[in-house]
C-alpha cells in the first residue's frame, strides 16, 4: 500500500482497520435507534501520563500514535495521584510495554520478534505534529517533482507505524528527507513530551536517517521488497544527496534501483497483477523517477545506468486533478530518455563509436524537447528548463572531448560557441521563475548553473567575440548567472569562490571592480549550508500551468498559486565596450569556509582550460 494523496483536510491517523474521521466529519445519529456511541474514557498511557485522551476508545489514540505506545484500556480507574514529570512516565510506560511484547516474542519463538516495531523503533524522536508538518512540507515543495506517494492515505500509513516497521521506515526517511530541506520550519512545540532536546531541524534530520538505518537492518527487507523499500531507499538518496554525502547517496539510488528489479518493477506485466489504480500509478511514476534520477546522477557524478525504459510512461489522463504535474513530470521523462547506455557509456569513457552526425542530433533533439508553454508548475518549469540547458551543455562538452567541434561547422551545436547560446536561453528562462521555486531545487539547480557557467567562461578565454555597446554578450550572460548563483541559498559560500577563481583564472586580463553582485550575506537562518536553522517556509507551490495568462485572486485561492511569488529578475549589469565581452567582475566577499558542513566540492572543473588544445582549429 502506497502513502497517498492528501485532500484539504486535517490530517488524520487511522489504525489497519480504516480512516479515523476527525470530529468536523464524524457523522452523528440519525435516530434512537442508532448504536449508541461507545463510553469515553482515557487510555492507559494517557492517563497514567495525566493528558487529555485524543480517542473515540475503539481505535489507537493520536497520542499513543505519535508517542509509539499500544493504546489499551485494561487500567481500572483509581483515585488520582500526585503528578510527576510526563517524560519519565512515557520513558517508563514505553519500556514496561517493550518488556512484555519482548516476553510474549519470547514465548512464541524470537523469529517473531524483529518484525515488532516496538522491539526495533526508538521511540519518543518523532511528533505527530512533526510529522504533519513533514507531510505538508512535502507536498507543498517536493510533490510536483516527486509525484510518487498518495496523499489521502497518509494518516492511514502513519497508523500502521506502531504494528508495520515497514510504515515506520518510510514515515521516518521521509521526516528526515524533509527536515534537512533548507526552508523546513518545525512547529511550536514540536518537542513536546519527545525524549530528545530541542534541536536544529538539520540536526533532528540526520538522527532520523540513523534511526531509519538502524530499524532496517533488524529485519530482512531485501528479500520481500515492497514499494514501501523502494520509497524509503530513495528518500535516504535524496537525505545525503542534500548532504553532499554522494557516496553514500549514490549507495541508496543503486538499492532503490536493484530493490525496483527484484520487484519486476521494469517490466510492463507488473503493472498489470494489482487492481488497485492508485498504487498503480504511483509504482509506475516510482519507477520513472528513479530511471530520470539516475541519469541525472550518473552525468554529474560519472555513475553507469541499471534502468531502462522498458515500461510505458504515465499517462495524463490517470488522474484528471492532477494533469498539469503529470505533464510535467512527463516532459522531464521524455528530457532524459535520450541519455542511455551509450551516451553515458561515452560519458565515463566505457565505450566508444560516437560520431558527429548522432551529437548533432542529440543537440536537435534537446533543443525541441521543450514547447514554449509549458503546462506545469512553476517548480517544475525551473527544473525542466535549467535541466534543458545544463543537458545541451554536457552534450557539447562531450563533442569537445572527442574532438568534434570546429569554428567553421554548419552545425551551430558543433561549433566553439554554441555554449554561448545555451547560457543566453537559461538566462531568459530564469529571469521568469520565482526566488522561491528555485531554491526549492537546493544544491542540484545550483550545480547545474555553475556548469553552464563554468563552460561559459572556457568559451570566452578562448573564443574572440565582438560585442557592440548596446547588445547582450557572454559577459552579460556570466554576470547574470555569477548573480544567479550568489542569490541562491548555498551558492554565494559554496559555489561563487570557485566560479570567481575559474574566471580569474582563465581571463586574468580583467578587472576586479565595476562588477556588482549582491553582497548582503543572508540571515544565518536562511543559509542553506546552516539548514539546522528554521527558515522561511515555502508556500504551496503554484498547481496552474505554468506561463498560462494570470489568475483571478479567486482562481489562483482555488489552485493554491502563491500571488506573493515575484518572479525573480536579475537586473542586466552596465556594458561597456572597453573591456573584453564587456565588463568587469569583482570578487565575492564571502570565503568558502563558511559553509558549515564542509562537504567535497562540487563536480571539479580545471582552472586550465580544456580547450586551449582546439584554439585556432578550423
Amino acid at each position: 500500500m502506497l502513502l497517498s494523496n492528501l485532500s484539504s483536510g486535517p490530517l488524520e491517523v487511522a489504525s489497519p482497520r480504516g480512516i479515523r474521521r476527525s470530529p468536523t466529519n464524524m457523522a452523528e445519529p440519525s435516530s434512537s435507534s442508532a448504536t449508541p456511541p461507545a463510553v469515553k474514557r482515557a487510555c492507559d498511557a494517557c492517563h497514567r501520563r495525566k493528558v487529555k485522551c485524543i480517542g473515540d476508545g475503539s481505535r489507537p489514540c493520536k497520542n499513543c500514535t505519535s508517542a509509539g505506545l499500544t493504546c489499551t484500556y485494561n487500567a481500572i480507574p483509581q483515585k488520582k495521584g500526585p503528578k510527576g514529570s510526563r517524560a519519565k512516565v512515557i520513558s517508563e510506560l514505553r519500556e514496561n510495554q517493550r518488556q512484555s511484547q519482548l516476553a510474549a516474542a519470547a514465548q512464541h519463538g524470537f523469529d517473531e520478534a524483529p518484525h515488532s516495531t516496538a522491539y526495533l523503533r526508538k521511540a519518543g524522536l518523532l511528533s505527530m505534529e512533526m510529522i504533519t508538518s513533514c507531510v505538508e512540507f512535502f507536498f507543498a515543495n517536493i510533490y510536483p517533482t516527486q509525484p510518487i506517494i498518495h496523499r489521502q492515505k497518509v494518516g492511514e500509513t502513519i497508523g500502521q507505524m506502531e504494528n508495520s516497521v515497514e510504515a515506520y521506515c518510510l514515515v521516518v526517511s521521509l521526516c528526515a528527507y524533509m527536515m534537512i530541506q533548507p526552508n523546513m520550519n518545525l512547529p511550536p512545540g514540536a518537542f513536546q513530551d519527545l525524549e530528545i532536546q530541542p534541536q536544529p531541524s538539520l540536526e533532528l534530520g540526520q538522527l532520523l536517517l540513523q534511526e531509519t538505518l538502524r530499524v532496517r537492518k533488524g529485519y530482512d527487507y531485501v528479500e520481500n521488497p515492497t514499494v514501501w523499500t523502494v520509497i524509503t531507499s530513495f528518500f535516504l538518496f535524496g537525505s545525503y544527496f542534500c548532504l553532499d554525502k554522494h557516496n553514500t547517496a549514490w549507495f541508496h539510488l543503486r538499492e532503490a534501483t536493484t530493490l525496483a528489479q527484484i520487484m519486476g518493477m521494469h517490466e510492463e506485466s507488473h503493472y498489470q497483477m494489482n487492481g488497485d489504480v492508485v498504487e498503480t500509478s504511483r509504482k509506475r511514476r516510482l519507477y520513472w523517477l528513479l530511471f530520470v534520477t539516475e541519469r541525472a546522477y550518473a552525468l554529474q557524478q560519472h555513475r553507469p545506468l541499471t534502468l531502462q525504459s522498458t515500461i510505458n510512461p504515465p499517462r495524463l489522463d490517470e488522474d484528471p486533478s492532477e494533469t498539469v504535474e503529470l505533464s510535467g513530470f512527463i516532459h522531464l521523462v521524455n528530457l532524459f530518455r535520450p541519455f542511455d547506455d551509450t551516451f553515458v557509456g561515452l560519458w565515463n569513457k566505457a565505450r566508444t563509436g560516437c560520431t558527429t552526425e548522432w551529437l548533432a542530433r542529440l543537440q536537435q533533439q534537446l533543443s525541441e524537447a521543450l514547447p514554449i508553454y509549458l503546462q506545469s508548475t512553476e517548480t517544475q518549469a525551473v527544473d525542466l528548463r535549467c535541466s534543458q540547458q545544463w543537458l545541451r551543455t554536457m552534450v557539447w562538452q562531450l563533442s569537445i572531448s572527442h574532438g568534434y567541434l570546429s569554428s567553421v561547422s554548419n552545425e551551430n551545436a558543433m561549433s566553439f560557441r554554441y555554449p554561448i547560446e545555451i547560457s543566453r536561453d537559461l538566462v531568459a528562462a530564469t529571469s521568469g521563475f520565482s526566488q522561491q521555486s528555485m531554491e526549492v531545487h537546493g544544491i542540484g539547480l545550483i550545480e547545474k548553473l555553475f556548469d553552464v557557467a563554468c563552460t561559459l567562461t572556457d568559451v570566452m578565454s578562448c573564443v574572440p567575440y565582438e560585442q557592440h555597446s548596446f547588445e547582450y554578450g557572454p559577459r552579460d550572460y556570466l554576470n547574470q548567472l555569477m548573480t544567479l548563483i550568489s542569490s541562491l541559498r548555498g551558492g554565494q559560500q559554496r559555489y561563487m569562490p570557485l566560479l570567481l577563481a575559474k574566471v580569474h583564472e582563465a581571463m586574468p586580463q580583467l578587472p576586479t571592480h565595476g562588477y556588482s553582485i549582491p553582497m548582503a550575506p543572508p540571515p544565518a537562518a536562511d543559509l542553506y549550508d546552516s539548514a539546522g536553522s528554521q527558515g522561511h517556509a515555502h508556500s504551496s507551490t503554484a498547481s496552474t500551468p505554468f506561463g498560462s495568462p494570470p489568475l483571478s485572486s479567486a482562481a489562483a485561492s482555488l489552485v493554491g498559486f502563491p500571488q506573493d511569488s515575484a518572479p525573480y529578475h536579475p537586473q542586466p549589469p552596465p556594458v561597456s565596450s572597453a573591456v573584453p565581452y564587456g565588463g568587469d567582475i569583482a570578487p565575492v566577499s564571502a570565503p568558502l569556509a563558511m559553509y558549515q558542513h564542509e562537504p567535497p566540492p562540487p563536480r571539479s572543473y580545471p582552472t586550465s582550460n580544456p580547450m586551449q588544445k582546439f584554439e585556432g582549429q578550423g
